[in-house]
């Protein structure tokens, strides 16, 4: 996908155009995001985790706002601060894996596990190396003048075309909970997904310290 040299106050059809599909490719494809709605449609179902796909929808939405009004200039400024997060991001996304992976039958009554909140799921975002990359390529590609009315725009594509994208994962999940009855089933599936997660991990381990 080009580059976008400029963008003028009022976004052409082509822009927008462009900003859409790659909100919609970096929301539908596999990310921890994705990973996690459905591995909590698996666990809790659609319902109980509705706050958690809100939280991420607008979670990342305020983050695309921040990171375009100011906190890209603190990392064009002081590079460090974006090493330091992918970091904390990965350690926490660690510790997120063994969380799912040792996650035990919803209904049980020794069982702890709980889907995550809105207000979980929305700091999440700032911890999560996917997210910052997506944030920081778009607003780098479709806002570079970093005007706020062509950052609210790209907030607002994400809005938009996010969370229907990251629901679909979450329907996924919910899906297999007839399948994953069984608790040795139940237990393959939140290993795969804790693997999964892990592995989702690997590029951005690479792309830095690689």
């Amino acid at each position: 996908m080009r580059r976008v040299s400029h963008i003028s106050a009022d976004m052409t059809y082509e822009i927008l155009t462009a900003l859409a599909a790659f909100a919609f490719v970096a929301s539908i494809t596999p990310g921890p995001n994705n990973l996690m709605l459905m591995a909590s449609g698996a666990n809790f179902g659609f319902r109980r985790s509705i706050p958690h796909m809100l939280g991420i929808g607008i979670g990342f939405t305020v983050m695309i706002i921040l990171v375009g009004v100011g906190l890209i200039q603190i990392f064009d400024a002081v590079p460090v601060t974006h090493t330091i997060l992918k970091v904390v991001g990965v350690l926490y996304l660690l510790w997120l894996a063994w969380k799912i992976a040792h996650a035990d039958m919803p209904d049980t009554r020794d069982s702890t596990g709980r889907p995550m909140t809105f207000i979980q799921a929305a700091l999440f975002q700032w911890v999560n190396p996917k997210a910052w990359q997506m944030a920081l390529t778009a607003i780098t590609m479709y806002a570079p003048e970093r005007s706020v009315l062509s950052i609210l725009w790209v907030a607002l594509a994400f809005g938009l075309i996010n969370l229907p994208c990251i629901s679909t994962w979450t329907v996924m999940g919910q899906q297999m909970r007839r399948l994953l009855s069984n608790r040795l089933r139940l237990r393959v599936f939140n290993w795969g997904m804790a693997a999964l997660l892990v592995a989702s991990l690997v590029p951005v381990v690479y792309a830095e310290f690689g």
